[in-house]
């Protein structure tokens, strides 16, 4: 099967959804077949053969079938396996709904393929920091082992809603949902 063949391929193997929910990518361990040419940028913009694809269903559809074997990450459908690149995380978190406050405060983030994720014990928030910039990068886990990285624009609000608390013996600052307490950064 030639790699232009490949995106349309997956599509078509892809199996109908019968409720709500994500294909059970988990259960699937079809042969690899080896990498194609689909690439997730830092921005969240999926790519095939080096252009946009610019079909949000399609890119939609390819979210629900992505896993991480190990630092690979891959396409899977029952008969199939492809390897594809990611610049950073699969998806990106784009925007923030805030319910309640305090420790009883819920953080609602919708990720570039529509899809909610509500921070806590569940779905943690990690921030790491670049060894050569120091620059944070924030992550929300969404499932299994994906992560989707925080806008800049929506780390800004997380960090207008910080609060100081002490662990360790340090002040952090870190922001609540679930009722579990997320620090983002040492307090200055």
């Amino acid at each position: 099967m030639t790699d232009t063949n490949k995106a349309g391929d997956l599509l078509a193997q892809i199996p109908k959804a019968e409720g709500k929910g994500l294909p059970p990518v988990h259960l699937w361990h079809p042969a690899f077949c080896g990498d194609i040419d689909m690439r997730i940028a830092r921005d969240g913009t999926w790519y095939y053969m080096g252009t946009p694809i610019g079909r949000k269903p399609m890119v939609k559809l390819f979210s629900t079938i992505i896993r991480r074997d190990g630092d690979k990450y891959v396409l899977v459908t029952p008969v199939e396996m492809v390897g594809i690149q990611v610049d950073d995380a699969p998806f990106v978190a784009v925007s923030l709904q805030v319910e309640g406050q305090g420790e009883q405060q819920l953080l609602r983030f919708t990720s570039n393929v529509e899809e909610e994720i509500v921070a806590g014990a569940e779905h943690p928030i990690r921030v790491a920091i670049d060894p050569q910039s120091a620059e944070p990068a924030p992550y929300v886990h969404v499932r299994s082992n994906l992560e989707a990285l925080i806008h800049r624009n929506v780390f800004y609000q997380l960090v207008e809603l910080a609060v100081t608390r002490e662990i360790d013996g340090q002040n952090w600052l870190g922001v609540w949902s679930g009722g579990v307490f997320f620090p983002i950064g040492l307090e200055p």
